[in-house]
């Protein structure tokens, strides 16, 4: 399980991010473009650091949404 952030972009798309993971961005035409695209890339990412030999960050991040 990973934190992903999703937002509208400056250019229309949709651009999602996994913190845990840094440069871990993905983005679609769709929110649910964009929530696939982030799928494979946070897939491919780990799969990188484990072929790699290099430690998979967990994901201990919190998240708190504020009115203000």
């Amino acid at each position: 399980m990973r934190q992903v952030l999703i937002h509208p972009g400056e250019d229309g798309l949709w651009v999602a991010e996994c913190p845990s993971l840094p440069g871990c961005v993905s983005q679609g035409d769709t929110r649910e473009d964009a929530i696939q695209n982030i799928k494979e890339a946070i897939e491919a990412y780990i799969v990188v650091l484990k072929e790699d030999d290099l430690p998979v960050p967990e994901d201990n991040r919190d998240a708190l949404l504020l009115a203000v």
